[in-house]
């Protein structure tokens, strides 16, 4: 394998620095990088490791584009509204990079595809925003001995991690149980600065970059923290467990987490039968007063204080833009009321908004 006269232009930037160099370019091309997830940490993971030249990327994902995300999604505009975020990622991806071959999933992380997927890369990049994807990944990568590239974000912090590599550490190492679910909340219940995904993101691509071309100091047994409002940084050891190896994946990774099975119901369903249920929107003030479907509304952050007000006469349907939010609010409410019947709107609102 060899670089063309079209690639040499593209990296010559790379191609003069002595630590990657023309041997460090090829193994870039040779590289085969999964990112997990297309949104805020995606994105920037997607844009470097494109245009810094790694040969095969595969993004998956099973969201579309939502006018919310566009905040810090820079991959997405306006026109991309409702479309595939993995296919649209893409698209617009070979337009920076046209060397760059792209493998787009179009379907969620699950127990039953991560091992055949993570087979095929050689290092997964972790862009997921729940505990149950970061453990499932993270199991994933240690049975099929990929190195994991970690971040994530809250509000204005990030941190970075490398785990699994060369024998280091895991995710279980640094986190062997999962908070509870209302103990961590994700960006769409409490926001997150624009700007802070583009950072943590871009750690996480350069983290990547060092390992295929074993170049730096990876950060491996320790955890970059970083604070958006102080630009104070710091980096945290851990050891390695030895008992945070893994033989088999977890059967069920939201049971895993604390997120208990609901029944769901869709939105057509609902229609055809509306007068059967209690309607609960559980989104926040601004998005109830854009579109609703009628019922009663507290925001999930005010639930544990109101929940009492709940007419639970008839089955309740919870809903909220995606979700995710009406099934948290449903592990709290099944434990308020015993003998209610709960029922999450499947996708939420998404289709609708």
């Amino acid at each position: 394998m060899s670089l063309t006269i079209e690639e040499r232009k593209q990296y010559s930037r790379h191609l003069i620095l002595d630590e990657i160099g023309e041997v460090g370019q090829l193994k870039l091309k040779q590289a085969k990088v999964l990112v997990i997830g297309a949104g805020g940490l995606g994105c920037p993971v997607l844009q470097y490791l494109t245009a810094a030249g790694v040969g095969t990327i595969g993004i998956i994902d099973h969201d579309v584009v939502d006018q919310s995300n566009l905040q810090r999604q820079i991959l997405y505009t306006i026109d991309d509204i409702g479309l595939s975020k993995a296919e649209t990622a893409a698209k617009r991806l070979s337009q920076l990079n046209p060397f760059v071959l792209f493998n787009t999933y179009n379907e969620a992380l699950t127990r039953e595809n991560a091992i055949a997927l993570f087979t095929n890369y050689d290092i997964i990049i972790d862009g997921s925003d729940n505990f149950s994807t970061r453990y499932l990944t993270n199991d994933a990568a240690v049975m099929t001995n990929k190195p994991l590239v970690y971040g994530a974000i809250f509000k204005f912090e990030g941190q970075v991690s490398v785990f699994n590599y060369l024998g280091s550490g895991t995710y279980r190492c640094l986190y062997p149980t999962p908070s509870k679910p209302e103990d961590s909340p994700n960006c769409s219940e409490i926001g997150v600065l624009g700007v802070l995904p583009g950072i943590i993101g871009s750690l996480q691509a350069n983290e990547a970059i060092k390992i295929i071309c074993g170049i730096g100091d990876v950060l491996t047994n320790r955890l970059l923290l970083f604070d958006a409002l102080s630009l104070n940084q710091q980096i945290l050891g851990f050891e390695k467990e030895e008992a945070s190896e893994i033989i088999a994946l977890e059967k069920d990774y939201n049971f895993f987490c604390g997120i208990t099975s609901t029944k769901e119901i869709t939105l057509d369903e609902l229609n055809k039968n509306k007068a059967n249920y209690n309607l609960l929107d559980v989104r926040e003030i601004p998005e109830r007063e854009r579109y609703h479907i009628g019922g009663q509304h507290i925001p999930l952050g005010q639930l544990s204080k109101r929940f009492q007000e709940i007419d639970i006469t008839l089955p309740i349907v919870v809903y909220c833009k995606s979700g995710k939010r009406s099934q948290r609010a449903i592990s709290f409410l099944k434990e308020q009321f015993d003998k209610a019947i709960f029922y999450n709107l499947k996708e939420g609102l998404r289709s609708k908004i």
